[in-house]
C-alpha cells in the first residue's frame, strides 16, 4: 500500500508494477498454508489409525500446491509485472488455488467420516463428537471458500488485482483456524469432564442405568454407604 499510494502516487504505470513484498507474502502465505494442512494430516492420521491411505494423497497435494506457490513468487519477483505474470504463469498460480482448494475440502470430508465413524452410543462421547464436527466444518469451510473465491476472481477478473486482496486474507484464515483447532481443546476437555460427571448421576438415579455405571467415573461423595446386618437362630427340640 506505501508502494502503490504514497511511494508513487500518481504513477499509472506503477499498478502493473509488482513489489517483492507481494511476491513474497504469495511465497510466505504457501508456507503457511503447507504447515496448518500438514497438522490436518496429521490429526486425519492418528483418527484413521495410522492409515497412509487417507494421509498421503492430503500431503501430495499439500507439497504440490507449496511448490506451484513458491515457484509463482519467484516468478513475481523475476518478472515484475501482473501482465507479464499472467501471461506466462497464469496456469501455475491457478493450479496453486486449486491444489488448496482441494486440501482443504479433502481435508474436512475425512475429519467428518472419521468423526461421524467413531461416534459411540454413549451421550458425552457424541456430545464431543458432535463439536468437533461443527468446529471442522466451519473451519474447512471458511478456507475453502476464500481460496475458490480467490481463484475465481484470478480467472474471471483480469483487469484488477481483487483476488490479491483475498489471498491475503486467506494465510490469516489458516494461522486462525490452526490456533482455534488448538484452543479448543481447553473447551472439550471441560464440556467431557461435565459429561461425565452428568453420566454418573444418572446412573444413580436411574434404577434400569446400571448400564450406565463407571466406578471409575461415579464420584465418591454420591455413593452412600449400605450396612447389611444378617441374625442367625437355632431352634431345636428338648425331647
Amino acid at each position: 500500500m506505501w508502494d502503490y499510494l504514497i511511494a508513487h502516487f500518481g504513477k499509472d504505470r506503477r499498478v502493473d508494477f509488482i513489489p517483492e513484498s507481494i511476491a513474497l507474502s504469495v511465497i510466505f502465505t504457501a508456507v503457511l498454508t503447507f504447515f496448518a494442512q500438514c497438522f490436518f494430516a496429521h490429526r486425519i492420521f492418528l483418527l484413521s489409525k495410522r492409515n497412509w491411505y487417507f494421509t498421503a494423497p492430503i500431503l501430495f497435494l499439500a507439497i504440490g500446491r507449496l511448490a506451484a506457490a513458491s515457484v509463482s513468487g519467484g516468478e513475481m519477483i523475476t518478472l515484475k509485472s501482473y501482465t507479464l505474470f499472467r501471461q506466462h504463469f497464469r496456469w501455475l498460480f491457478s493450479v496453486g488455488l486449486a491444489l488448496s482448494s482441494t486440501v482443504d475440502i479433502l481435508v474436512t470430508l475425512l475429519l467428518f467420516f472419521l468423526l461421524q465413524k467413531s461416534r459411540r452410543q454413549s451421550m458425552s462421547l457424541n456430545e464431543i463428537i458432535d463439536t468437533l464436527i461443527l468446529y471442522t466444518f466451519e473451519i474447512g469451510s471458511l478456507t475453502s471458500a476464500a481460496t475458490v473465491i480467490s481463484m475465481i476472481c484470478w480467472l474471471t477478473l483480469e483487469n484488477n488485482l481483487v483476488f490479491l486482496g483475498l489471498h491475503f486474507v486467506i494465510g490469516k484464515l489458516y494461522a486462525n483456524s490452526l490456533l482455534a483447532t488448538l484452543n479448543t481443546r481447553q473447551e472439550i476437555g471441560r464440556s467431557r469432564a461435565k459429561a461425565h460427571d452428568l453420566m454418573g448421576l444418572e446412573a444413580i438415579r436411574n434404577p434400569q442405568g446400571l448400564q450406565f455405571f463407571n466406578p471409575q467415573v461415579v464420584d465418591r461423595q454420591y455413593v452412600q454407604n449400605v450396612e447389611v446386618n444378617v441374625e442367625k437362630t437355632v431352634q431345636f427340640d428338648d425331647n
